[in-house]
C-alpha cells in the first residue's frame, strides 16, 4: 500500500511537470527553432543524468537492454520534443494538449503490442470514439489548428505512447530516472551534433521568456518530470499510475490560457472531457 501510495504521489508530480511542457516549448520556440530547442534540451539532460548516475555509482545497463533504450531515446528524447516544436510553430499551445489526451491510448496500445495483452472489444471501440473525437476536433476547430500541425501531434503522440510503455517496462528492473539518464546518454552523440549545428545564428536576438521555456522544458520536461513519472510507474504499476495522464490536458488547458493567455474555449474543453472519458472507458477494459 505504501509503495502505491508513493507511486501515485510520484506519477502526478511527474504529469504536474509535464502539464508544462507543451506552453513552455512553444515560448521557447518563438525565438529558436524546434530543432536546436530539441537537441540542446536532450544536452542538458544528458549532463545531469550522468552527473547523477557517477555520482550515484550506477550499474551499467545490460547489453540486451540497449535496444529497448534506444526506442525509449526514440520516443521521448528525440521524437516528441521535436514534433510538438514543429507542430507548435502552426498551432497554439492550448490547442496542441488537446492531443495529448491521446497519451493514455497510445501508451496503452504500445503496452498490448510489446506485452501481447488482450483486450476486451470495449477497449477498441473506446479508443476508437476517442480517436474519431480528436479527428472531428482537429478538422472542425478554428483558430489555432492547421491541419500540418495536427498531423504532426498525432505523430508525436504515436512516438511518446511508444517511449513511455518501454520505459515503464524497463523501470521495473533498473529504476524510474535511470532509464531517462541512459536513454539521454545513448542520444547525447547525437543530440550534441545536431545542436552545434543547428544553434542560432545570432544569440542577442533571444528573448528572456524564450530562455525561461527552454530551461523549463531542458530542466524539468526533459529529466526531473520523467524521474517522478517512471518512479510512479514502477511503483504504483502502469495500469494504475498510467490514469493520471488524463489530468495532463486540463493542466496544460489551464497553463496555456494563464501564463500565455491563448483563447481556451468550450469546444475545447469539451472535446478534451470526451476524449479522457473515451481513454478512461479504453483503459477499464484493456
Amino acid at each position: 500500500m505504501e509503495r502505491s501510495t508513493a507511486g501515485w504521489g510520484s506519477g502526478l508530480l511527474g504529469v504536474i511537470i509535464f502539464s508544462g511542457s507543451l506552453p513552455a516549448t512553444r515560448v521557447a520556440v518563438s525565438d529558436m527553432s524546434p530543432l536546436f530547442v530539441t537537441s540542446a534540451r536532450a544536452v542538458i539532460a544528458a549532463l545531469l543524468g550522468a552527473f547523477f548516475l557517477v555520482v550515484l555509482r550506477q550499474s551499467r545497463p545490460a547489453r540486451e537492454d540497449v535496444p529497448s533504450l534506444a526506442i525509449v531515446a526514440t520516443g521521448v528524447v528525440a521524437g516528441f520534443p521535436l514534433l510538438t516544436g514543429l507542430a507548435l510553430q502552426h498551432i497554439t499551445a492550448a490547442h496542441s494538449v488537446v492531443f495529448v489526451g491521446m497519451l493514455p491510448l497510445s501508451t496503452a496500445i504500445f503496452g498490448v503490442l510489446r506485452g501481447g495483452e488482450r483486450p476486451k472489444p470495449a477497449f477498441w471501440l473506446f479508443s476508437t470514439m476517442g480517436g474519431a473525437a480528436i479527428a472531428g476536433f482537429a478538422l472542425r476547430s478554428g483558430g489555432g489548428g492547421s491541419g500540418t500541425g495536427d498531423l504532426l501531434m498525432v505523430a508525436a503522440i504515436v512516438l511518446c505512447g511508444l517511449g513511455y510503455a518501454e520505459g515503464a517496462r524497463l523501470a521495473r528492473r533498473l529504476g524510474g530516472w535511470q532509464v531517462i539518464s541512459w536513454a539521454l546518454l545513448i542520444a547525447l552523440p547525437i543530440m550534441a551534433l545536431v545542436a552545434v549545428a543547428a544553434r542560432p545564428a545570432s544569440w542577442s536576438g533571444i528573448g528572456f521568456s524564450a530562455w525561461l521555456g527552454f530551461g523549463y522544458v531542458a530542466v524539468f520536461s526533459m529529466m526531473l518530470g520523467f524521474v517522478f513519472w517512471y518512479r510512479g510507474l514502477a511503483l504504483g504499476g502502469i495500469a494504475g499510475v498510467g490514469q493520471l495522464q488524463l489530468l495532463q490536458p486540463f493542466l496544460g488547458l489551464v497553463l496555456a490560457g494563464v501564463v500565455l493567455g491563448e483563447t481556451v474555449g468550450w469546444p475545447m474543453i469539451a472535446s478534451a472531457a470526451f476524449v479522457i472519458l473515451c481513454v478512461a472507458g479504453a483503459k477499464r477494459f484493456a
